[in-house]
């Protein structure tokens, strides 16, 4: 009798651990130190709000959320991608926050047939002829950005007008989506190095020349420093400064009033008026007493896609034709509202201009003020092979 209850116990224990599902990996991987920090912790704290309020679970399915931080360093990002698949075995790679990262990583990943969802960073390359079955970016391609603000500046008849942004990829792409819509000339295009952080003599440059608008791109703490400086430079408010990745949830709480009347162009803004965002812009704010960013924004999203699409395949990830199929079903009322994938696997979408102002509450942010761009496609998915 004893022999036959434990064969008893033991046939339970293993039924109940043969039921016990296995967490599902998933690497995270972003900036979540230095000067630009700021951005990857806003999209890893956004995309945990999503996880924890389905109780550790995405899809119905407990994950294992792996973080790790790049450190803006390709080289670092590309040993990180080796351990997060070769050790962590995750299935499923998400973040990378800036370009460099991306180009670096995308092919490493996607090759290995491992999942990719990207929630910040758009090279025009990956959206191109680089494009993967296994690569998705749920943000938007970089040029777009920079394309509304473009074609903002030709509603508003600007003819001269000189761009600024760091000398890599997304900078080059901003520069170029800038120029593809507007009519005007652009006067001087400034580069500057990724890290520096003093901008005084490419502001005298900008003064001598005088155009009717700047555009820039300055993500992180390289607008906190950007921003101030146009403005002790008694440039603020005498020449128009249209931007991207400049002024929002990120860099607000630190410019302040020194970026009343800024520009900006991107996909999504705090004040639009459905139940996703509401419930999201609420507990963001009340979770963590801050604005989100657009980086917020876009990794919540990347975290409900990832929660319809594991849904659809009951967790089973291992089938990759049944999740390719379900992540690009994007079945998932998005922050922006609807929310569909070229054939590119990055958004077709309207592409929005905010002027940073004074909200309800008396706070510095983003105010919505045209849609210059609707159901936008990106330049490049034209050359991608996908369907």
């Amino acid at each position: 009798m004893r022999i036959a209850r434990c064969i008893a116990a033991i046939a339970v224990f293993a039924a109940a651990s043969a039921g016990a599902q296995a967490p599902l990996k998933i690497g995270f991987m972003a900036e979540l130190s230095g000067p630009q920090g700021a951005l990857g912790q806003d999209q890893y704290d956004a995309f945990m709000m999503v996880v924890e309020r389905n109780g550790g679970k995405l899809g119905g399915v407990p994950v294992e959320v792996i973080k790790e931080d790049s450190l803006l360093k390709p080289e670092v990002a590309t040993q990180l991608v080796d351990k997060l698949i070769e050790k962590d075995r995750v299935p499923i790679i998400t973040g990378i926050t800036f370009s460099n990262v991306m180009m670096a990583v995308h092919k490493k990943i996607t090759d290995k047939e491992v999942f990719l969802i990207g929630s910040n960073s758009g090279p025009a390359p990956i959206a191109g002829a680089g494009c993967s079955p296994y690569g998705f970016v749920v943000s938007w391609q970089n040029d777009n950005q920079a394309e509304v603000v473009g074609e903002y500046a030709n509603q508003k008849g600007y003819k001269r007008v000189i761009g600024m942004a760091p000398n890599y990829q997304a900078g080059k792409d901003f520069i170029a989506g800038f120029k593809r819509h507007f009519k005007g000339e652009v006067i001087d295009e400034i580069y500057t190095p990724l890290n520096q952080p003093d901008f005084s003599a490419e502001l005298a440059q900008v003064a001598a020349k005088k155009p009717d608008a700047v555009y820039v791109f300055y993500p992180g703490g390289l607008g906190v420093n950007f921003v101030r400086q146009y403005k002790q430079a008694g440039l603020l408010g005498k020449v128009p400064l249209l931007s991207t990745s400049t002024v929002d949830g990120s860099t607000l709480p630190a410019q302040k009033e020194d970026a009343l009347g800024v520009i900006s162009g991107t996909f999504w803004g705090p004040d639009f008026d459905n139940p996703v965002n509401r419930k999201f812009v609420d507990d963001f704010e009340k979770k963590f007493n801050r604005i989100p960013s657009q980086y917020a924004a876009q990794s919540y999203d990347a975290a409900l896609l990832l929660d319809s699409a594991i849904a659809k395949v009951k967790g089973n990830v291992a089938d990759k034709k049944a999740f390719m199929a379900a992540l690009k079903a994007a079945d998932f009322k998005s922050v922006r509202g609807d929310f569909k994938f070229n054939n590119n696997n990055f958004p077709i979408q309207n592409m929005y201009v905010f002027e940073v102002a004074k909200d309800a509450k008396g706070r510095v942010n983003l105010k919505t003020i045209a849609t210059p761009l609707k159901n936008h496609q990106d330049a490049y998915h034209t050359q991608c092979k996908l369907s």
